[in-house]
């Protein structure tokens, strides 16, 4: 296969390793808004660097999409009017509006679009899922999520990112959905600064706490912090009527136990350091299930639709912290669906 990979920035760089060790890629086209960078990933890979529009114009037989964000959504409709099936990292635009956009022009085109939420190719969430669909748990009835950086991003990453709900917890949102296979009803969701000036400057929070109601009245907390020196830390826990399953706990999680029988707890120099090496292997996973999705060799695991709706909670939560009270998703979905019914070409805000 000729993939051609749009943006060679540090997660760019990664899948360029990953796609150029694939035995199904014949030919890698590397492309980014910086050529310096662009030839300095094909250099390390073997693959090919070339311009955005020369990628594109090469018709590859698959495109990844890992540039900044604002380029996404042109990025996805210009594959989709091509018939290139894409791959995007999340999301795949910051505002509701540029996102239905852009689902618009793929389900208009008949394409392909396959989001880059990793956690869902992780072993241990797919064990997750799967014990609660052979009722392993009992009745579920409680969830704990937990997402926290070992460093903040650089003052100039804030502004364009979109904020915490919408960068962080946007992950656990997804996942959240997915593993239980329930649809998130309402949040409760706060926001601290406790850390540089830069995030309250720019209207974002640093640190965030979300109540989230679930169908059938199962109740999530999800928390996220910039500031965790121990190291980075995603954790999930499923509390059912018949057991308790915890997804994130192992030698390297940066999380010390204070009873005596616990025994030692990994140096920092062990822990994990950042996403990147905590989710290395489910990277390469979602990765290697998109080629198969490209090929027609396997259903996509991950529709554009998917984005969309972990944006809609994200959303519902921004509302939440700067209006401090509960929302319901019905009440965000029902305003995006208002707002897309007043601007032609988009429409595909999801029920």
């Amino acid at each position: 296969m000729r993939i051609g990979l749009l943006g060679a920035g540090r997660i760019g760089a990664f899948h360029a390793e990953t796609l150029a060790a694939h035995p199904d890629v014949g030919e890698l086209l590397v492309a980014d808004a910086d050529p310096v960078r662009a030839q300095g990933v094909a250099a390390d890979t073997g693959a090919r660097a070339l311009s955005v529009d020369a990628a594109l114009e090469a018709r590859p037989d698959a495109v990844l999409i890992a540039s900044a964000t604002a380029a996404h959504a042109h990025l996805i409709t210009r594959a989709a009017e091509q018939g290139i099936p894409t791959f995007c990292e999340k999301p795949v635009a910051l505002d509701v509006p540029g996102t239905t956009a852009a689902l618009d022009a793929v389900a208009a085109a008949g394409g392909i679009l396959q989001i880059g939420f990793q956690r869902r190719f992780d072993p241990a969430y797919l064990a997750a899922r799967q014990a609660l669909r052979d009722g392993r748990l009992g009745r579920l009835h409680t969830v704990r999520t937990v997402s926290s950086d070992a460093t903040p991003p650089p003052a100039a990453y804030v502004p364009a990112s979109g904020g915490l709900y919408r960068d962080c917890l946007i992950h656990d949102f997804d996942i959240l959905r997915w593993v239980t296979g329930r649809e998130i009803t309402e949040v409760y969701a706060t926001g601290a600064n406790i850390g540089a000036d830069y995030f309250r400057v720019a209207g974002d929070a640093d640190t965030a706490a979300v109540l989230l109601t679930l169908d059938g009245g199962v109740l999530a907390t999800a928390t996220a912090t910039r500031y965790h020196a121990a190291g980075y830390d995603v954790r999930m826990e499923l509390a059912g009527t018949d057991e308790q399953f915890g997804i994130g706990f192992g030698p390297r999680t940066p999380l010390a136990s204070l009873e005596p029988d616990a025994g030692a707890h990994a140096p920092r120099s062990e822990r994990w350091p950042g996403f990147l090496a905590r989710f290395a292997d489910a990277y390469r996973a979602e990765i290697g299930a998109f080629l198969r999705v490209a090929r027609g060799e396997a259903p996509n695991p991950c529709e554009g639709q998917e984005a969309l709706r972990a944006l809609l909670v994200a959303e519902a939560c921004e509302l939440s912290r700067q209006e401090r009270r509960p929302v319901r998703m019905a009440e965000v979905t029902d305003r995006a669906r208002r707002r897309a019914a007043g601007s032609s070409g988009v429409k595909g805000v999801v029920a």
